[in-house]
């Protein structure tokens, strides 16, 4: 019986799944959203929002931790320098699963995973720099 066993063994050894996970964790940081099976989709969500976790701690020793599991020093600087702080007021739910139907060779269900909350584009940028300035100008008055 598989009782208080969690986790999913996705027909591999457990290298090779460790190995898999990993990439792909590596995967969805540097492009923020990746197309994969359902059941890939919902182990990997449970690594990913541990990393922006570490990444919203932020001091070394979670660095470490962090490199652990992402292996590539400029994808973990983007977890804790651009990622992790647009989730500071936020307790979890980093990742959003979303079914897109099934894989045409095999019908496998297939998932799109990625970051709850979006990167903010150079356009909605200006927009918030105006709207500060805005508000600044209307502080002064």
């Amino acid at each position: 019986m598989r009782h208080l066993k969690a986790g999913r063994k996705l027909g591999m050894d457990t290298s090779h799944r460790l190995a898999v996970l990993r990439n792909m964790v590596t995967s969805l940081i540097e492009h923020e959203r990746i197309t994969t099976t359902d059941t890939r989709a919902k182990e990997l969500r449970r690594i990913a929002d541990k990393m922006v976790t570490l990444g919203k701690r932020g001091d070394l020793h979670a660095r470490r931790l962090a490199m652990r599991v992402i292996r590539e020093k400029r994808i973990a600087k983007k977890l804790f320098e651009e990622i992790a702080p647009r989730f500071a007021q936020k307790n979890g739910g980093y990742t959003r699963i979303i079914k897109i139907g099934r894989r045409h060779g095999d019908n496998a269900p297939m998932s799109l995973i990625e970051f709850s909350v979006p990167a903010p584009s150079p356009e909605g940028k200006k927009k918030a720099a105006a709207k500060e300035k805005k508000a600044e100008k209307k502080a002064k008055a």
